[in-house]
């Protein structure tokens, strides 16, 4: 990636503060949605 692309992003949420919080948001939610998923495909129902 070139760092054009990096100061466009931060361009772009410097004149739209609120995809700041909505950004934030998403990842605050991936990440807490990472380990629920790993501990479901590691369940052992088995003897």
């Amino acid at each position: 990636m070139s760092c054009n692309m990096y100061e466009s992003v931060a361009a772009y949420l410097a004149e739209n503060p609120k995809m700041t919080g909505v950004l934030f948001t998403a990842l605050l939610l991936l990440s807490q949605a990472a380990p629920v998923a790993a501990n479901a495909g590691s369940a052992n129902p088995g003897p």
